[in-house]
């Protein structure tokens, strides 16, 4: 099946390479998805980066319950505000047959004495727990990341981007004083921008959100802005600073140093699977998917070419060492937060012969395997290699002895290229106007700086008349210039 061009339908080609690439589809839940083995792979890739950099940072990791009492949310006013409209909610416990055998029903004697949350975020059930064990300014400061499904009710949903559960990183810490919560909410967003830059390939514009696009219950949000190929934004992830209200609504207080009862300060953070999603529609060619090697979950596949047994054992001994050599060196990115940060080359050996060579590298492209190697028996003779790369389309011969240099080399240069040409794209894409009445002319054309008066009816108006929003006031810009894009 073809997969729609990019000028032809942009959404719809989004939909054909999350389906046809084996990313995830659509469930019998209706909002819903299941992200297949191929897509999971690409998660877990991200997961683990980010631990590993939340460890180095003296983060701990812990789970905290799916469901949270409705009581909870009405401790923080506007934290039930921004969320009351995309909360499921469950009041009953049990089902029971009907006594006609028609099918089953819920038991009216199992209703909940008080209604549950399914988790559409986590504040109020973790900062329950903290006021437990918060109690000196030595137990301080709590940082603790949480890995979670997350649950809202969304109306229109597109897998990746917008489904009404989905998987995400969460961070919730508590300090003893206002300046280290803000160090930690502006610390998280560097490490934020380290995985986007180094391992995303993602050139994003960093800022802090207008008061009126803050997080429920924030009194900051920092936020990373990236830019897909259609020039819409796409909210990637957040940092918030939550000053005392979460503390203040679960009364959690600790002795300080001067032996006076004080709220602790709050911050939080997450990311999640929408980072797929936005992987997809920042990088991705007409051919199909295209990753950052650091996320891909193969590097390189081999496609033997062969008539007989005895033609396939001379090609898998052929290759057998160097091989081995790949399979023993490490990519290896350098990285602000984890230093240098070292992942396994992953090979596929394909032996299917129920699919064609040809068949194999259309597949092989679509899916995004960065190198592929075609071999067969002339090849071995000549003591040659031919890799294919797939983001330039190049073929190049190398010698047997050199192979595992080279594929080094260039799964490297593929990482720095992708992330040079979306910083490229970016600033081609961004446009500075002086008047606040010029966004108009641009912002079908990319991300535009302007003016803004700083009040939330003329953001308003600009969403009203053009579908965009102000997305964040940049980090380093003293001209009071902000940055509008429409976005997913």
């Amino acid at each position: 099946m073809a997969i729609t061009s990019r000028k032809e339908d942009y959404s719809a080609r989004y939909n054909d390479l999350v389906q046809q690439a084996g990313l995830a589809e659509n469930s019998a839940v209706k909002g819903c998805m299941v992200i297949k083995p191929y897509g999971y792979a690409i998660w877990e890739k991200m997961r683990d980066i980010l631990d590993a950099m939340f460890k180095k940072t003296g983060h701990q990791n812990a789970y905290f319950p799916l469901f949270i009492p409705k009581s909870f949310f009405a401790k923080e006013a506007s934290h039930v505000e921004g969320f009351a409209k995309e909360c499921w909610v469950v009041t009953h416990y049990r089902l029971k047959n009907k006594v006609d055998g028609k099918g089953i029903e819920v038991d009216p004697a199992s209703k909940l004495e008080e209604p549950l949350i399914v988790r559409p975020t986590s504040e109020t059930i973790i900062w329950d727990s903290y006021k437990d064990w918060v109690h000196s300014y030595r137990d301080l400061p709590l940082l603790i990341n949480q890995r979670a499904n997350v649950t809202r009710a969304e109306m229109r949903t597109r897998p990746f981007l917008r489904t009404s559960e989905f998987l995400r990183q969460e961070g919730h810490t508590a300090h003893a004083s206002a300046e280290e919560a803000h160090d930690e909410a502006m610390k998280m967003i560097q490490v934020y921008h380290d995985f986007s830059q180094h391992f995303m390939a993602l050139f994003s514009y960093r800022g802090e959100k207008p008061a009126h696009e803050r997080f429920a219950g924030a009194v900051h949000t920092y936020t990373f802005e990236p830019m897909m190929q259609d020039f819409k934004a796409l909210q990637a992830w957040t940092s918030h600073d939550l000053w005392q209200n979460f503390a203040k609504a679960f009364d959690v207080k600790f002795l300080n140093k001067q032996n006076e009862l004080e709220y602790a300060y709050a911050t939080s953070r997450g990311v999640s699977t929408r980072l797929i999603g936005g992987l997809i529609m920042t990088h991705s060619d007409d051919k199909g998917l295209v990753l950052p090697p650091a996320l891909a979950p193969i590097h390189l596949v081999v496609v033997p070419i062969f008539k007989s047994d005895e033609d396939l054992q001379e090609i898998l001994n052929y290759l057998q060492s160097e091989l081995e050599k790949i399979q023993k060196a490490d990519f290896a990115i350098e990285s602000d937060f984890l230093w240098t940060w070292k992942s396994a080359i992953s090979v596929k050996f394909d032996l299917d012969t129920q699919k064609t060579p040809g068949r194999k590298y259309a597949e092989y492209e679509l899916k995004w395997v960065p190198l592929r190697i075609a071999i067969g028996k002339r090849d071995v003779q000549q003591w040659i290699v031919e890799i294919f790369r797939r983001d330039t389309g190049e073929k190049l011969q190398v010698n047997i002895s050199e192979l595992a240099t080279v594929v080094l080399r260039l799964l490297s240069e593929i990482q720095t290229n992708l992330f040079k040409k979306h910083e490229t794209f970016t600033r081609e894409h961004t446009f500075e106007v002086d008047r606040f009445e010029d966004i108009k002319s641009r912002i079908d054309q990319g991300f535009v700086l302007a003016p803004w008066d700083g009040t939330k009816e003329s953001a308003e108006k600009i969403q009203e008349d053009l579908k965009a929003t102000i997305r964040c006031l940049p980090f380093g810009r003293e001209d009071g210039k902000v940055l509008f894009a429409k976005s997913y």
